[in-house]
């Protein structure tokens, strides 16, 4: 499931998911029977902890569902505990400049600069796989996706994409926004930035990202190249569905 995720980020295959905020595992359930490609976990802008995400993994796997975390800090800590429990992928904030995503690269990965090793976890199936193995298949079942959300991210964008270890460059746009001085994502030099952002991975030949509030927007921006669509959140389809019953 996870090999398969990945090889499809880094062939720039469409796919489209959302962000998981609430900490229910029959969230992660429910979504799964809706087909989407993937979610990201939010462990960023929702108060999840490293226990809830990997109960949340755990159901993600039962589930058959690719599941990303976003990580509220680009700590050894939380990138090992996500990787280990066996998140399919790390999503990091705020990645600004190359020193900051070549760090990152490196925990991604076990050894020298990296993080520590164990076979005995979710993703090394409990010790099942044996040393050698799981060190084999690591790299093919984990992708690193940085989040673009700066004007300074921006100007670095094109370095950050060509990176050994960066699969995919991922817009956020309304930080990107508040970053220039703009609350309008429509903005017109927001926009530009997104699609410079945009132009830079694919120039690299790396996977494009972006949120969208809405399935037409994301279609839209695909049509500019992203490959990688987040629509909306877990809580946003709940109000919408609510908010349609009324009477």
């Amino acid at each position: 499931m996870n090999s398969e995720f990945c090889s499809r980020l880094r062939r720039r295959d469409n796919m489209t998911g959302t962000f998981v905020k609430l900490h229910d595992p029959a969230v992660i359930e429910i979504l799964a029977h809706a087909n989407l490609d993937f979610v990201v976990l939010d462990a960023e802008h929702a108060p999840l902890g490293r226990q809830q995400v990997a109960t949340l993994l755990l159901a993600a796997s039962a589930a058959r569902l690719p599941a990303v975390v976003r990580v509220p800090e680009a700590s050894k800590t939380w990138l090992s505990t996500a990787l280990d429990s066996g998140a399919t992928g790390i999503m990091v904030p705020h990645v600004s400049t190359v020193h900051q995503a070549e760090k990152l690269a490196a925990l991604m990965r076990f050894g020298r600069n990296g993080r520590g090793f164990s076979p005995s976890t979710r993703a090394g199936e409990f010790g099942q796989r044996g040393i050698a193995k799981h060190l084999a298949a690591q790299p093919d079942e984990t992708c690193l996706i940085c989040q673009i959300e700066d004007a300074g991210g921006a100007r670095n964008a094109a370095e950050i994409a060509a990176l050994d270890g960066i699969d995919c460059l991922f817009v956020g746009p309304v930080d990107l926004a508040v970053s220039i001085g703009q609350t309008d994502v429509a903005n017109s030099e927001v926009v530009s930035l997104c699609e410079q952002i945009i132009g830079s991975a694919t120039h690299a030949k790396k996977a494009a990202g972006m949120f969208a509030a809405s399935l037409s927007a994301g279609r839209s921006w695909q049509k500019k190249g992203v490959s990688l669509s987040v629509v909306s959140t877990d809580q946003a389809f709940l109000k919408a569905g609510a908010q349609a019953a009324q009477c």
